[in-house]
């Protein structure tokens, strides 16, 4: 079996998976070859996400690494039949390859949890306010880079639409509702745009005010996506150059932690909606 084309982050969680269950056996890769009828290599490629794998085979790699959590198996069966293109294939070449392993992580996602400090929630920005945000990146984006950016931000947040859309929740702290990307009209129209979004069924908006002070974490964003079954949660985290991608549970569990301490000092959900009211009239 040939490789396949470098494998997105989501083929390499899968194959990341299959190791953690290998290793929780106690089974080296020759060791579990040997058991499964194969080859080290292909162990190998495998867990490194090089290679694909069928939902059977998952099935039966779980049975013989003795793994009796049925609900985690069936969602490493289901990443492993995924055959479909996503949406954001189309822009893999024009994209950095983090920014399309986070469009697919949330297309698969049961929910979020997220931290914002100076931005508004990318799933829950205007089209003028995308553009205006990266119209300040460096170096500056050619009109036809720009005009990629912003679609794909903006696809991003059909997975809201879907028929079954994930639980949110955004933390939104006060900086980044007073930043006016784009001028006072692009700033009104966003927050305005916010106002909106929080009325979802599935979406809860909560304001940290500077009045609170201080909270764990406060010079980072964070974005918590929740997976199907709690072993499959990841952190996505920006940095200047790019994303990156946490799933070690003892990590997720501090990220957990600091979610939960700075949710505790945000404002309720309507306190959270009067205020951003208020920031709204003064801009």
């Amino acid at each position: 079996m040939p490789p396949r084309k470098p494998p997105t982050a989501r083929q390499c969680r899968l194959g990341a998976e299959l190791r953690k269950m290998r290793e929780h056996a106690g089974l080296t890769p020759t060791e579990a070859a040997a058991l499964l009828g194969t080859d080290r290599t292909t162990i190998s490629n495998t867990e490194s996400g090089r290679f694909g794998v069928s939902g059977a085979r998952v099935r039966t790699w779980a049975g013989h690494y003795a793994c009796s959590d049925e609900a985690y198996v069936d969602a490493l069966a289901d990443m492993a039949e995924e055959r479909i293109k996503g949406w954001w294939e189309d822009y893999r070449g024009e994209l950095s390859g983090s920014a399309l392993d986070l469009a697919e992580l949330e297309h698969h996602a049961a929910g979020f949890r997220s931290v914002q400090i100076m931005h508004m929630p990318g799933l829950l920005q205007t089209e003028d306010y995308v553009r205006a945000v990266y119209s300040e990146s460096l170096p500056a984006p050619s009109p036809a880079s720009l005009r990629r950016r912003i679609s794909h931000r903006l696809r991003r947040r059909d997975v809201l639409d879907r028929s079954d859309p994930p639980a949110c929740t955004f933390l939104v702290h006060e900086a980044a509702l007073r930043m006016q990307f784009g001028g006072r009209r692009v700033a009104r129209g966003q927050l305005e745009h916010l106002l909106k979004e929080s009325e979802r069924d599935n979406v809860t908006v909560r304001v940290i005010p500077f009045a609170v002070g201080g909270f764990p974490n406060a010079g980072s964003s964070t974005h918590y996506v929740y997976g199907p079954v709690p072993q499959l949660d990841t952190v996505q985290t920006d940095a200047l150059l790019g994303s990156g991608f946490v799933d070690a549970e003892a990590r997720l569990q501090v990220f957990r932690a600091v979610l939960d301490r700075t949710e505790g000092r945000s404002l309720d959900p309507q306190s959270s909606r009067d205020f951003i009211k208020e920031v709204a009239e003064q801009v």
